[in-house]
């Protein structure tokens, strides 16, 4: 099985990166920058994958000349942390270019690889439920993850006939760089269950939006 892995440097994206790699499968990392622990592992490495950029995107659907990919896991992502009293537009905005458009780009860059009963698995965030928001704040990243969530819904529906499902995941909260090293588990355990949740994915749940412990999340 060949399987995709947008921002495979770090975090969650290096730990799925890891767990595919222990499976045997045939796993491509893509980053703008490779780490070392991503060197590390028997991965193909992709750099230079910028989610914001159409022609960075374009050069690697042409690197992967003739390959098939099983599954798509388009986890890169950003979090800025805006307030009502220090709002920063400009950082509203980048976070829908990576979190959204980004993940949605790079979908439909790459959805001519994937086959009949293939994946795509998009790591969003119970941050961008509407119904679970009790506390306000992170304006941009509630609002892209949002958006996510719908453009993922979509796709799910659109793809259906082409036997292919979706799933929106949310990882946990991770002690990742990107939470503070705050967290209630490891890298290694939230892959471990986001892999759980994309085996047992079919098109009869296809569209859902799920916890990585497999609990169904509001919208």
């Amino acid at each position: 099985m060949a399987v995709l892995v947008t921002g495979a440097n770090r975090g969650i994206g290096l730990a799925l990166c890891r767990r595919y790699a222990a499976r045997g499968e045939h796993v491509v990392a893509c980053c703008r920058r490779a780490s070392e622990a991503l060197r590390a592992l028997p991965v193909r490495i992709e750099e230079g994958v910028d989610v914001t950029d159409p022609a960075s995107l374009a050069a690697l659907d042409a690197r992967l000349e003739g390959e098939r990919l099983d599954v798509l896991l388009l986890g890169a992502g950003i979090l800025r942390r805006e307030s009502l009293e220090a709002m920063d537009f400009e950082a509203i905005a980048e976070q829908f270019e990576v979190n959204a458009l980004g993940a949605l780009r790079s979908a439909v860059t790459l959805l001519h690889r994937v086959p009949r009963g293939g994946k795509v698995a998009f790591l969003t965030s119970r941050m961008g439920s509407i119904a679970d928001n009790t506390s306000g704040g992170y304006y941009g990243y509630r609002m892209s993850k949002a958006a996510l969530n719908a453009a993922g819904r979509s796709l799910a529906l659109d793809l259906r006939e082409r036997g292919i499902a979706v799933v929106l995941l949310h990882p946990g909260f991770v002690r990742t760089d990107m939470t503070g090293g705050m967290g209630d588990m490891d890298p290694e355990e939230s892959a471990a269950l986001l892999v759980e949740r994309i085996d047992e994915l079919t098109l009869e749940r296809t569209g859902r939006f799920v916890h990585a412990r497999g609990e169904e999340l509001p919208w």
